[in-house]
C-alpha cells in the first residue's frame, strides 16, 4: 500500500500563487525584461532573415531584396546615431558633476568673470582657483578633454597636454598653482595668477586636432 504523505508546511493553492505574484515583483524580474529597443531589433533580425529564404527569394528578386535590405539598415544606423552621441545632453551632465572636488554649474565664461573680480580686489588666491576651474571648465565645454570622476588638478593637465603638447611646461605649472592655493594654503601672487589667466587666453584661442585615442 502506498501512503500518501502531506507536508503540513506546503502552501495551499491560494497562497501558493500569493507568494508568487509577490516574487514576481521583486525590481530584478523588471529590470531583466527586454526594453522596446530588442524586441524591435529581433523582430526586423527575424524580418531581414526571412528575406533571404528559399521562398521569399522566388517570390522577390534579388535587386528587391538588396533595396529593402539596405533601407532597413539604413534605418538602423539613423536610430543608433540619434540615440548614441546626446552631445548636448553630455556637456549638461558635465556641468552638474563635480570639478576638482566641487559642485559647480559655471560655465567657462562665468568662472572667468569671477576670477577677474576677485583679481580686481587684489584676493589673488581666489582668483586662481576661478581661473584654473575655468581653464578646466573649457576644456570640457570644447569636448577636449573627458577627465575620470574626481580628477586632480595635475590629471587635468595631463590629459590636456596630451593635445596641447606644447603647452605641457604651463598646464603642469598652471596645475601646480592651483593645488598650492587649493590644498597646500600657500598664498598666491598676481604674477602667477597672470600666468595662468594668459594660459587660459592662449588655449581658448588654439583649434588643435583631439586625439583619436587615449591611451590608458
Amino acid at each position: 500500500m502506498i501512503r500518501l504523505v502531506i507536508d503540513p508546511y506546503a502552501p495551499d493553492g491560494d497562497e501558493a500563487r500569493r507568494w508568487a505574484e509577490q516574487e514576481l515583483q521583486d525590481p530584478r524580474y523588471a529590470d531583466a525584461k527586454p526594453t522596446w529597443f530588442d524586441y524591435l531589433a529581433e523582430d526586423v533580425a527575424e524580418f531581414i532573415g526571412s528575406l533571404f529564404s528559399p521562398d521569399t527569394g522566388q517570390q522577390v528578386g534579388n535587386v528587391a531584396l538588396i533595396i529593402v535590405t539596405v533601407v532597413i539598415v539604413a534605418a538602423l544606423i539613423t536610430v543608433l546615431i540619434l540615440w548614441g552621441r546626446p552631445r548636448a545632453s553630455r556637456r549638461v551632465k558635465r556641468r552638474e558633476t563635480d570639478l576638482l572636488g566641487e559642485r559647480d554649474r559655471r560655465t567657462a565664461a562665468q568662472l572667468r568673470a569671477d576670477a577677474a573680480r576677485s583679481a580686481r580686489d587684489g584676493d589673488w588666491d581666489a582668483a586662481t582657483v576661478l581661473r584654473f576651474r575655468a581653464l578646466a571648465r573649457a576644456l570640457l565645454e570644447r569636448d577636449i578633454i573627458d577627465p575620470a570622476p574626481g580628477a586632480t588638478a595635475q590629471a587635468i593637465a595631463r590629459d590636456a597636454a596630451l593635445v596641447f603638447t606644447a603647452h605641457r611646461v604651463d598646464l603642469t605649472a598652471a596645475a601646480g598653482a592651483f593645488d598650492d592655493v587649493r590644498y597646500l594654503r600657500h598664498p598666491a601672487s598676481e604674477q602667477s595668477y597672470r600666468a595662468l589667466a594668459d594660459l587660459d587666453d592662449r588655449l581658448a584661442s588654439l583649434h588643435p586636432a583631439v586625439p583619436e585615442a587615449v591611451p590608458a
